[in-house]
């Protein structure tokens, strides 16, 4: 299983960037995917979710109104729209995956199987 995220770099505050997250090696249709995020100096935290038709998704309060997760299941890929972005958004972003049966908070960390080796995104003022 491979995840693949890409899109990152250095944007000003208000700006806007898209990450992509491609996956390989699985049936992506079955998988819940997420994206996370972590600042230096800080733990992971949870920034978005969408089930495994695109039909439901969950947001951080941080980002809610700005940032939209979609995913093209025939791509195998999930995104991630950010608009208006903060400093406080600077952080790596990784993609993650959970099998559709999982149970938990779609905002666990822990109930995720596979990971993306992140990508960075980084907002100045």
């Amino acid at each position: 299983v491979q995840l693949q995220a890409s899109g990152g770099g250095l944007v000003q505050a208000g700006g806007s960037l898209r990450l992509s997250c491609a996956a390989s090696g699985l049936p992506f249709n079955n998988y819940v995917m997420g994206w996370f995020r972590q600042a230096p100096g800080k733990e992971r935290e949870f920034v978005a979710a969408i089930n495994w038709s695109g039909g439901i998704t969950y947001y951080a309060e941080s980002v809610k109104g700005r940032f939209t997760i979609s995913r093209d299941n025939a791509k195998s890929t999930v995104y991630l729209q950010m608009n208006s972005l903060k400093p406080d958004d600077t952080a790596v972003y990784y993609c993650a995956a959970r099998p559709r049966t999982n149970y938990g908070f779609y905002y666990n960390a822990r109930t995720y199987d596979y990971w993306g080796q992140g990508t960075q995104v980084t907002v100045s003022s």
